[in-house]
């Protein structure tokens, strides 16, 4: 880095700042996507993961699209103790609610979401994904998907429009969308690396075709303009899950044109 700033220095002492803005976000590829990013409350066990959320809002941040928060106006299915680590007795919140503080307020009812709207829409993960827009944390391959998501997953599908989605979230898109190309990492645990690397059978048993990645990666369905990384799937480090989303929210920039 000494000595890229020692010739830039020397040959355009002017661009100096800006060079070397442009090497370190390399990344940073503006686009003009209003993308829908849809909330399922807030906290890992009962809701949307907070980092995958975080991590989601950023990339879409630095890709320069125009961003709009949604949540279903439903229950929880319950709500998790998560210092405790077990369900809090007697206590009900609503995901529209909960959702708000992620959205730091700024979040809209689920129902009023439409694809001739937005160029995209991504799903974060967390528990909330299979237990507050699907019931696939009770029902597993038997599963329903709440009428609000099966909707906008069927018709941004319809519309061509990519459709993001990461964690324990693609499986809303193997149950909605036959066929679909999918990935939630490795399809075996590997000393307990992937925890949930039994999802992939059941996304196999959706209909659906499982593709093994790394954490770091991202599976693109070009056909069906379906876009997944593994995310919390995987135990490992933040920036490595950081990075991971990222390659997703790329790809969902890039296959809207914009």
């Amino acid at each position: 880095m000494l000595a890229v700033r020692s010739l830039l220095s020397k040959s355009c002492p002017v661009l100096v700042k800006p060079q070397l803005a442009g090497l370190i976000h390399t990344s940073a590829k503006y686009s003009s996507a209003k993308v829908a990013v849809v909330l399922s409350g807030c906290g890992v066990y009962d809701g949307t993961e907070i980092h995958e959320a975080s991590a989601i809002l950023v990339h879409l941040s630095r890709g320069g699209a125009e961003v709009q928060m949604f949540a279903p106006d439903v229950a929880q299915m319950h709500v998790i103790d998560h210092g405790k680590g077990q369900p809090a007795e007697k206590e009900s919140r609503n995901v529209l609610a909960e959702s708000a503080r992620i959205a730091r307020g700024n979040v809209t009812d689920l129902a009023k979401l439409k694809a001739s709207n937005h160029d995209a829409v991504i799903f974060p993960g967390g528990f909330g994904a299979a237990k507050n827009l699907s019931t696939f944390a009770v029902d597993g391959v038997d599963c329903k998907v709440n009428s609000e998501v099966q909707r906008i997953l069927k018709d941004f599908h319809k519309a061509g429009k990519p459709i993001g989605l990461c964690c324990i979230s693609p499986v809303l898109a193997a149950k909605v969308l036959p066929g679909v190309e999918v990935t939630v990492g490795h399809e075996e645990e590997q000393g307990g690396k992937w925890p949930y690397a039994g999802t992939a059978q059941a996304i196999t048993a959706l209909g659906a075709k499982h593709k093994v990645k790394e954490v770091t990666e991202a599976h693109i369905d070009p056909k069906n303009k379906v876009v997944t990384s593994p995310a919390f799937m995987c135990e490992t480090k933040l920036h490595l899950i950081f990075d991971g989303i990222g390659a997703m929210v790329r790809d969902v920039l890039k296959l809207t044109g914009k």
